[in-house]
């Protein structure tokens, strides 16, 4: 069995090329080269040259064939200019899940077949089971509950599923780093980016002027009722729920309860208004390949770092005629939830196992 390793440069990739090695796989490393970095600090996850490097290192320590796979048009055509798009039209897209869904599970896996390999592997912390009674895979969050990857993960299919590996899926980040340190590797001890990898510093609206070499205009800050209170520096600096940040005082703190591209009106109002009881999402990827004949209940997760909240959730038809059950979810939860983001991803769970995914409108 050949396995193709998808190595960042950090401690993670590492691990998992080290595990799948001792497993008995044949393992070619490679990393992907994303964007060109030349205003970006090194991240784990960018593909720059420091990156590239520790993970070139470590491949040939393990004796591994390593590659590099240069996707920056696929990169910047599937997940840097639909994050622009997103912050264009008021909404909060996630890039890590556009690059697991066509970079790491798209091209990479046809690489991987290419390569003649039958397995791809990640050092996402992840588990993939079969259920010995369906046949089916099961997509199940990792046990390090602090560094459970699942929510990112939910676009896979069966048959992606059927061919992926994910070593760390059992292990703690503690656990990953004394396997890291016992090899001898360079980047045991390595530290973590917490932004997004075309993002180095955090600083959404810079980037997305830089890509779009363009400008955002200012707007309007408005309030529930449609009247004006002030004025915003572009639609590209909010989220919903985001009180820091406004520009000004309001005499009372405000929340960013709507974003209105059209307008290019900021919608603000009190911390009660950001919760709401529902939503929908769209593209929804039923994990099983099957969706429910009715409702379910089951736990939902609207944003990365949110604990599962007890929801009842409906399949949507999806035209006029009535077919394509499954294509979009209504989601009511039992409680109201803060911030639903459009943009972001609603994932499903029952237990620890993933049920599926879609994005929030």
């Amino acid at each position: 069995m050949k396995a193709l390793i998808a190595m960042s440069g950090g401690v993670d990739s590492s691990v998992a090329a080290k595990l799948t090695k001792e497993a008995g796989y044949e393992c070619i490393g490679c990393t992907m080269r994303l964007f060109d970095a030349d205003n970006a600090v090194d991240s784990d996850t960018t593909g720059t040259p420091s990156a590239t490097d520790d993970a070139r290192k470590v491949a040939e320590s393990l004796g591994m064939p390593f590659h590099v796979f240069d996707l920056r048009i696929l990169f910047r055509s599937c997940v840097i200019n639909s994050f622009i798009d997103a912050y264009s039209r008021g909404v909060t897209p996630n890039p890590c899940i556009e690059c697991n869904r066509f970079l790491k599970f798209g091209e990479l896996m046809q690489k991987a077949y290419e390569l003649g390999c039958d397995k791809i592997v990640t050092g996402h912390y992840a588990r993939v089971e079969q259920d010995p009674d369906t046949g089916r895979y099961l997509l199940r969050k990792g046990l390090d509950t602090s560094k459970d990857q699942s929510y990112v993960l939910y676009s896979l299919t069966q048959e992606q599923l059927a061919h992926i590996l994910f070593p760390l899926g059992g292990l703690t980040k503690p656990e990953v780093r004394e396997l890291a340190g016992g090899e001898g590797f360079a980047n045991a001890n390595k530290s973590e980016s917490q932004d997004i990898c075309f993002v180095p510093d955090g600083d959404y609206a810079a980037v997305i002027r830089s890509y779009a070499d363009r400008e955002f205009p200012e707007g309007d800050y408005v309030d529930l009722d449609g009247n004006v209170i002030g004025t915003h520096k572009s639609i590209i600096h909010y989220t919903i729920g985001q009180t820091r940040g406004l520009g000004q005082a309001f005499g009372e703190k405000r929340y960013v309860c709507r974003i209105d591209a059209d307008k290019n009106q900021v919608v603000l109002g009190s911390n009660e208004d950001v919760f709401s009881s529902s939503a929908k999402a769209v593209n929804f990827n039923w994990i099983s390949g099957e969706p429910p004949e009715g409702e379910i209940r089951c736990r939902a997760r609207v944003r990365y770092n949110q604990k599962e909240q007890p929801a009842t959730v409906r399949p949507i038809k999806s035209d006029a005629d009535g077919e394509g059950r499954g294509d979009a979810v209504e989601i009511i939860f039992d409680e109201p939830q803060r911030a639903i983001t459009p943009g972001q991803a609603a994932v499903l769970y029952d237990g620890d196992i993933v049920l599926g995914g879609g994005t929030i409108v």
